[in-house]
């Protein structure tokens, strides 16, 4: 019998081994757009077999809840995430990761009723304690920031008098709390713990202003990976440690990447509530500058003549639904002997990789999309480069010194020979400055919906 268990655990560690092996080859297959459809087969396979090996635990219970659990997931799971639409696909990332946090926190807050009474060491209370604290801050703060995506609430930064104090206070009550809770083991100190976690989530979110989200939404989640790794060495589950930790340091890594690409430091995007929306008069909105602007068509068949033309997506192409139509215009151009490319910038859209997902849901060619390093030195040899739905991701204002968003690196449309952008007004972006480049003399507007743009321009070019 005891040879039989042994030999039954072995075979589970090597499934969980084999399981994390696959998640380490996923996040390597999504570290680049041709491999990242293959990374996430990888993974729900990985996945697969995880969750079957966990059927097999000795001394498994509770296993029709497991099994109902699982079925209400996947009723609620499955037709969200294939319904979805791309402009939504940050919210249901945020409202995602805010449920991984919540069931790490659940996890913690479960293992603690069981143990508090058997006097378990005080690395295990602090297991406890901190996956309650972190996956409570990444549910409460993933839910702020689908609201705010949601537009729910504003989606300008939310601020009061002596806010960072009053977050200050919180964050060393929190700890407080763990600490006394060490000393003497309470389970009213713990929902009390909970309470304030749930508020810490909420305070560190509402600051955060629309052109930060893509930053707050991989930083939340490296906290709920974070809270799961917790859970794992509270649970003993080596699974869950290995994929928490994978998850949380890769989330990490991620929001250094993008506070580079922003040129901005952490802490400046979590306390400065920085990339408010434009309201009133509070920026210039340009109306009062003059500006060359010029029809669809007219653009059409200036993009004939050219050749070499760089695509430049943002947001505004994912509101305007427009991913598909602006492959059949590159596939126009190709006919024509063109060459076209499309240079990505790592923050633009609202959450990371959001523009790389919407043009391959377009079926756009993997090597087509560029990132920002590789395309600018090729964009001094564009005749044209096609801003859709982009404005502070190629703003010459982050070269100059004082600017809101001086330092952050930029996709430089402006050393092509001509630049079109298409707008729906001439408000600024996130970050509620004005754009030179619309100013400049080699700019030409077109202004309207743009895939109605995008249409009429295809269709002239077809006809050219």
């Amino acid at each position: 019998m005891t040879g039989t268990l042994i030999a039954r655990g072995t075979v589970l560690d090597l499934c969980y081994l084999f399981a994390a092996i696959t998640f380490i080859l996923a996040l390597k297959g999504l570290s680049n757009p041709k491999r990242a459809r293959s990374g996430n087969f990888i993974a729900m396979f990985g996945m697969a077999v995880a969750i079957g090996a966990t059927f097999f635990q000795p001394n498994l219970r509770n296993v029709v809840p497991m099994v109902i659990a699982m079925i209400v997931g996947a009723v609620i799971g499955i037709p969200t995430s294939r319904f979805v639409k791309m402009t939504a696909m940050p919210q249901l990332v945020a409202i995602f990761n805010g449920v991984g946090g919540g069931a790490a926190a659940l996890v913690s807050i479960t293992e603690y009723m069981k143990i508090q009474h058997e006097g378990p060491p005080t690395y295990v209370v602090l297991e406890v304690l901190l996956g309650v604290l972190i996956g409570t801050v990444s549910f409460s703060g993933s839910a702020i920031a689908f609201i705010k995506l949601q537009e729910l609430i504003t989606g300008r930064p939310i601020t009061y008098p002596g806010q960072q104090v009053i977050n200050a206070l919180l964050g060393v009550g929190a700890v407080a709390l763990i600490v006394i809770i060490l000393i003497h083991p309470s389970v009213a100190l713990l929902w009390i713990l909970l309470a304030v976690a749930f508020i810490v989530g909420m305070a560190i979110v509402l600051p955060i202003g629309g052109a930060d989200v893509p930053v707050l939404i991989s930083l939340l989640n490296s906290l709920t990976g974070v809270a799961v790794a917790a859970s794992g060495f509270t649970l003993g589950n080596n699974m869950l440690i290995v994929a928490g930790t994978l998850v949380g340091a890769s989330g990490l890594l991620l929001t250094q990447m993008m506070c580079k690409a922003m040129g901005r430091s952490l802490p400046n995007i979590l306390f400065s509530a920085f990339g408010s929306a434009v309201s009133g008069g509070a920026a210039g909105t340009g109306e009062d500058r003059p500006v060359r602007s010029q029809t669809p068509e007219d653009i059409g068949v200036m993009l004939a003549y050219a050749n070499k033309v760089a695509i430049i997506p943002g947001y505004g192409l994912a509101v305007a639904q427009a991913q598909h139509i602006i492959r059949e215009l590159a596939d126009e151009l190709e006919a024509k002997g063109i060459d076209v490319f499309y240079a990505i910038h790592p923050v633009a859209g609202r959450m990371p990789g959001h523009m790389n997902v919407l043009l391959a849901e377009a079926n756009v060619p993997y090597d087509k999309l560029l990132e920002m390093d590789e395309a600018n030195p090729m964009l001094k040899d564009c005749d044209v480069a096609l801003v859709v739905g982009a404005n502070d991701t190629v703003n010459p204002a982050a070269r100059e010194a004082g600017s809101p968003i001086s330092g952050m690196p930029i996709i430089n449309a402006d050393e092509a020979g001509q630049v079109v952008f298409l707008k729906r007004s001439m408000r600024p972006g996130f970050a509620g400055i004005e754009n030179e480049l619309l100013f400049n003399e080699k700019t030409t507007l077109v202004f309207g919906d743009a895939k109605e743009t995008l249409t009429k321009m295809v269709g002239a070019l077809a006809a050219s």
